[in-house]
């Protein structure tokens, strides 16, 4: 797994600062992008949920619980492998 270095941070600090100047140069607000995202997800969640009936909904369901565990289970994994 790659190295977070002094470096990248750095770079992802200068790289956020131009974006916030631009989007605030836009008048774009961190309540509207978050606002606007999450809309987002919520008409996906819904259009999947029509498009794909009943079992699209069973699906995200499970996966509330599935994917956590998978995720811890995968992070274990990984630091068990790293030592």
């Amino acid at each position: 797994m790659p190295q977070i270095t002094v470096g990248t941070v750095v770079k992802l600090i200068i790289l956020s600062l131009i974006v916030g100047l631009l989007l605030n140069w836009f008048n774009v607000s961190p309540q509207d992008l978050m606002r606007d995202i999450f809309g987002n997800i919520d008409a996906i969640m819904q259009w999947s949920v029509d498009a794909f009936g009943s079992a699209a909904s069973y699906i995200l369901l499970g996966a509330v619980i599935v994917v956590p565990i998978w995720a811890i289970l995968f992070a274990l994994r990984w630091l068990k492998q790293s030592k």
